[in-house]
């Protein structure tokens, strides 16, 4: 009897929660699956067979245990995208920062907890290109009996946007390395793994994701971006939403027929199905208003679909906004305010210890053997730096304070100053390499300003900070100023996020407190940035006693 009340406890540990657990336990089987999109397959690295992925449910502190086992012919790791991961580095996941990948045949236990925070996040693999298949959604619900903040809705549905590419993301990603030049775009993009009713793909009526609601409800859509390189507009012919949290931070409610969800970013909007039954087109197109950068142009769609509704009934048409839609995506950032009550106040820095300007944005690089590009390649850099990526990583080699494996030099301002934004911008193309980090004391306060630069071409870069949620507070474009702009900041209600768009030939300031130990990676989230070297990382040192330092590794940490 004993075991039979240990598998239920299981079972209502890993579905959606009805009781209040303390652990809860997964298991990811990361394997191979035939996938058919477009009219062609391939094999796809998926958790358990899965596109996209399973939801992990949990509630606000609860303790989340994950075993991954890698049953594929690739290394692995997962990345809890927005967990603060206190004091655990070890369970952030990207590959040869805070761990070595788990190799084939291998497993690994992810052991965290979800302190103070509630919403929806992301996991995603964190080891070259391969989230483009391995991702999926993280629900965090309050603790129970604390209510929303936000009209308790009737149901609640996840919505994943991604990207679909015919060909291997690995092998495209490896050609563009082998070139020097930019990767191919993808094929189309997806709603909840399908592209919709696709132009290229007319041979397949099937690839069509339903939304069904009945007449007079309320939804919580929690919307996810988990494409590798595009910043998506996502909108439902008919129907405004009612936003309410992004990045798993509440924020003040304000209506909007627009969302721009860039990778890694999640927002949560209240849908209300106050229209005549029927069906109504969404769609996901790609926001860039770079005019010089190549991006998948395909819109997906898939159909909100009342119920009762004929299948002969007319589907309401949309026009999604010009990928160029500057002031589409503007208004919807500027709209974004914490919601700053009794109850879930933001408390942004309002001394600041550390202040830093970084700029961010492309460069070329010698290669020999980069015949397509003409004995070049093309690089991304943080302040000029482009980052090498370690054989050990560096959380280990902080620990164990290995030597050699990197630098604590990484420079807090860029090592030559000019007209950043300037096309062309007058400054040298070619970067440093190196493995660098910034070191910060524990609980040090700090202030980040994100410059976009002009060299080889303005773009804009949403960048993900791992280990903390920060305060957005302020933005602009052109060249920062600090004696201007820094006038200007909101240090009342900033939007807290964990991940932010740097505007094309822009820039963004946030603030956030070094409060949790540990090495912790800041990098682009367009993946082929990231590959680049659009990445760096904080060391942040220990505070006084056991309870403001990093825990010790797991013993089935990976090695490398």
């Amino acid at each position: 009897m004993d075991s039979w009340v240990r598998i239920l406890i299981f079972i209502a540990c890993i579905v959606p929660p009805l009781i209040d657990c303390k652990v809860r336990h997964y298991k990811f089987n990361v394997v191979l699956k035939n996938t058919t999109r477009l009219c062609s397959s391939k094999p796809i690295v998926t958790v358990n067979g899965k596109f996209p992925g399973p939801t992990l449910y949990a509630r606000e502190d609860d303790t989340v245990l994950v075993k991954v086992r890698n049953l594929v012919n690739h290394n692995v790791t997962i990345h809890w995208h927005g967990v603060r991961q206190i004091r655990t580095g070890w369970a952030d996941g990207p590959a040869y920062i805070t761990q070595c990948p788990i190799l084939p045949g291998q497993s690994y236990v992810y052991n965290f907890t979800l302190t103070g925070q509630r919403g929806t996040l992301l996991w995603h693999a964190h080891v070259n290109w391969l989230r483009s298949t391995l991702h999926g959604a993280i629900v965090i619900l309050p603790k129970l009996g604390v209510p929303y903040p936000f009209p308790k809705p009737d149901k609640e549905l996840v919505v994943i946007l991604g990207e679909w590419w015919k060909s291997d993301t690995e092998d495209v990603i490896n050609e563009a390395l082998k070139s020097g030049l930019a990767p191919n775009v993808s094929d189309a993009h997806t709603i909840n793994g399908l592209p919709g009713t696709v132009s290229v793909a007319n041979c397949s009526t099937q690839d069509v994701y339903k939304l069904p609601v009945e007449s007079g409800k309320t939804y919580l859509l929690r919307i996810i971006n988990a494409a590798l390189n595009e910043e998506l507009f996502f909108k439902i012919a008919g129907h405004l939403l009612t936003v309410v949290e992004v990045d798993a931070s509440y924020v003040k409610p304000f209506k909007s027929d627009t969302l721009l969800v860039a990778p890694g970013q999640t927002t949560n909007a209240l849908l209300t199905t106050d229209q005549n039954s029927g069906k109504y087109t969404i769609v996901a197109s790609t926001f860039m208003d770079s005019p010089v950068v190549a991006v998948d142009n395909l819109t997906a769609t898939a159909t909100l679909h009342y119920t009762g509704t004929l299948a002969t009934t007319p589907t309401v048409l949309i026009t999604p906004p010009p990928r160029n839609a500057t002031q589409v995506a503007n208004n919807f950032t500027k709209a974004l305010k914490s919601l700053n009550s009794k109850k879930y106040p933001a408390n942004v820095p309002l001394t600041v210890d550390h202040s830093l300007l970084f700029t961010v944005g492309l460069g070329i690089n010698p290669c020999p053997s980069c015949k397509a590009g003409n004995g070049s390649r093309v690089v991304a850099a943080v302040n000029n730096v482009t980052f090498v990526m370690p054989t050990t990583a560096l959380l280990q080699a902080h620990y164990f304070n290995t030597q050699g494996v990197f630098t604590t030099d990484f420079p807090g301002n860029p090592p030559q100053v000019y007209n950043y934004t300037a096309t062309p911008a007058a400054a040298s193309s070619q970067t440093t390499n190196g493995t660098k980090v910034y070191r910060l004391p524990f609980n040090s306060t700090v202030q980040v300003v994100l410059q976009d630069t002009g060299v080889i071409a303005p773009e804009s870069h949403p960048i993900h900070l791992h280990g903390f949620n920060f305060f957005v507070v302020g933005s602009g474009v052109g060249n920062y100023d600090p004696k201007t702009d820094a006038s200007n900041f909101n240090l009342v209600d900033p939007v807290e996020r964990n991940t932010i768009g740097v505007p094309t030939g822009g820039w963004v300031a946030f603030r956030f407190r070094a409060d949790n130990p540990g090495v912790w990676f800041l990098h682009c989230h367009f993946e082929v940035h990231t590959t680049w070297g659009l990445k760096m990382a904080f060391l942040v040192d220990n505070g006084k006693g056991p309870n403001e330092s990093l825990i010790p590794p797991p013993n089935d940490l990976p090695k490398c």
